[in-house]
């Protein structure tokens, strides 16, 4: 997040105000006009005109029809904190082990010089399947009145249960899956409080390949309530951007195996690099068995933590070609997620950016080489007005390649008296994938969970009804939430796959999947941790097209142990437990019937 964007802008100069010093220079405010819509797609057009469905993919709003009633609350009382703007992530899990997804929201804590009659509070629906969800909160043990900003899942003591870890502003805070329903806040006995910072995004990743999740913290800025400053733009009050505070250094906690972290950030080469981390994901970008970082940093270069393999990292972002755009410009970094968008065989990551800035597609050239290719795909159409937060490649058609959602919502609550060409409520976005490497823009004949406007933030995907395609949660900036039931008009197949660890780590965090069905071939990786400083598809998700068999499944744990299982049946969720070559069909939670 910044202040202005420093973004080159189309339109013209309407004014140019003084925003303050800083480290970086004096920020300048450019007015733009309105970008012009794409043109429009053919294919879509002669679709509509034959009564046909306009969009390989729908989705349509069913928050209310699901009960899910959660509002989120910034957690501001009218000073402006820099804080209130960027709450919060997400996370969909499987907390209770019924096969069913449910849905941890963070909220915004009460911040000095709020009055506030309720403490907000983080909240946890359990999905009763059917398409209903509960609240559970206070039930479960996660009645969190912190100020919540990222969140990671992840069975960091292998005891089969899901585990959880919430960054805040102030003292973070690790709950441990009771496996009875319940969770208990370890976070001292773990020692993984992390002081008292403005988190971000949080990600757990065997670094070591020792079958343990360690635990990587992104920091945000320091910032204390007495370096709180209040900038205005055209006489309106306006939040502080990162330049107006310290950087902090990222935390890397080694999981000592025991139920109880230690601080190897320095002698891991993690601690010496000071930044303003957001969102971040990991990913074995080199496919060379280790798992490496990338690290969003809000108006500075981003990290690109490379493993050696042993747990200790190089940071090699201007390296590889991921610190800066195609321009040479450091961006207001804020969410990330990474796949194969173009079944190369190589992970590539798209990241989210400020108004007047350009997201980035960064195309794994191989070789340890990234190319922005965000302009040449069409991955950033319609977005260069937009603030942009979360984000994920997603196959909602079950084509085969993954889509792209991005969640979009302006920083500034007033930035609609300054500003014609934005808008603090946006309509979220979605880029259809058309399997050539293009992307075009369908957000807007994609059903009515698409014309939603709100100040988004947060955005998580996994298949909530069992229904064999991904559905979606959005976490809007205090207001209610957004859930998209995917109704899709197409009868393409898929796969679900879970994955069990022995020797490594209990949920596969980490481990390679690829997927070959006649010449449609896939991988993909498990994640704890990814969008903005949220978590969300640990079950591993294929489309298939028509594809009827699926030729061979291998699976690379971390440690080195490789499954092939061999013709399997599409329509599924199938688990693969590690060493035993065999994918076993799982029956999903009740809910509504597959397709």
């Amino acid at each position: 997040m910044r202040l202005p964007s420093r973004g080159t802008f189309t339109g013209i100069v309407i004014g140019a105000l003084v925003l303050g010093a800083c480290a970086a220079g004096v920020a300048w405010l450019f007015v733009k006009r309105p970008l012009p819509a794409p043109p429009a797609d053919e294919a879509v057009v002669a679709a509509g005109t034959k009564g046909e469905s306009p969009s390989p993919v729908t989705l349509h709003d069913v928050t209310e029809e699901w009960g899910v009633t959660f509002v989120h609350n910034h957690g501001g009382g009218g000073r402006r904190y820099i804080m209130e703007t960027m709450s919060a992530g997400l996370a969909l899990f499987d907390y209770d082990g019924d096969a069913r997804i449910d849905v941890f929201f963070l909220n915004g804590g009460v911040l000095e010089g709020t009055v506030a009659s309720v403490a907000p509070s983080d909240a946890l629906y359990h999905n009763l399947g059917g398409g209903r969800f509960r609240e559970v909160t206070s039930v479960t043990g996660l009645r969190d009145m912190a100020h919540g900003l990222g969140v990671t899942v992840a069975d960091y003591d292998n005891d089969g249960h899901p585990d959880l870890y919430v960054s805040n502003y102030g003292p973070k805070v690790l709950y441990r899956n009771n496996g009875d329903g319940t969770f208990s806040d370890v976070t001292a006995a773990a020692g993984v409080a992390d002081g008292s910072r403005v988190g971000a995004g949080v990600c757990f990743l065997d670094a070591d390949r020792d079958g343990d999740l360690d635990l990587y913290v992104a920091n945000y800025i320091h910032f204390t309530y007495d370096m709180h400053i209040l900038r205005s733009v055209g006489g309106q009050p306006q939040y502080p951007g990162p330049g107006d505070f310290p950087p902090e250094p990222d935390t890397l906690f080694r999981n000592n195996g025991d139920g109880t972290f230690t601080d190897v950030s320095d002698q891991a080469g993690i601690g010496q690099h000071g930044g303003t981390g957001m969102g971040i994901t990991c990913g074995d970008y080199d496919d060379d068995g280790d798992t490496d970082i990338f690290v969003c940093n809000d108006t500075t270069g981003n990290f690109f933590f490379e493993n050696d393999g042993t747990g200790s990292f190089a940071q090699v972002g201007l390296e590889v070609g991921t610190a800066y755009n195609r321009y040479g410009d450091e961006t207001a970094s804020m969410g990330v997620d990474c796949a194969d968008y173009d079944n190369d065989g190589r992970l590539d990551f798209f990241m989210t950016s400020y108004q007047g800035e350009l997201p980035v597609l960064y195309r794994n050239l191989g070789n340890r080489m990234f190319e922005d290719v965000t302009v040449q795909t069409g991955a950033g159409d319609g977005l260069l007005p937009h603030v942009n937060w979360g984000t994920a490649f997603v196959d909602f058609d079950r084509d085969g390649y993954r889509d792209l959602f991005i969640a979009n919502g302006h920083t500034q609550d007033l930035i609609d008296l300054i500003d014609p060409s934005t808008a603090f409520a946006a309509p979220n976005s979605l880029k259809l994938n058309a399997g050539n490497g293009q992307f075009r823009d369908i957000s807007a004949i994609s059903g009515d969970g698409m014309a939603a406007r709100y100040s988004s933030r947060g955005a998580g995907f996994d298949d909530l009804d069992n229904d064999g395609d991904v559905d979606g949660v959005v976490l809007n900036l205090g207001q209610k939430s957004t859930v998209l039931r995917n109704d899709s008009p197409n009868r393409h197949h898929w796969l679900q796959v879970q994955l069990r660890g022995r020797e490594a780590n209990r949920d596969g965090v980490g481990a390679r999947v690829k997927l070959t069905s006649d010449d449609l071939i896939q991988i993909d990786e498990v994640h704890s941790g990814r969008g903005y400083q949220g978590h969300f598809g640990s079950r591993l998700y294929f489309g298939l097209r028509d594809r009827a068999r699926v030729d061979r499944l291998e699976v690379r744990w971390i440690g080195g142990v490789v499954d092939v299982i061999r013709d399997l049946a599409p329509d599924r969720l199938v688990t693969v437990v590690e060493g035993t070559n065999e994918a076993v069909e799982m029956p999903l939670g009740t809910g509504t019937a597959n397709r």
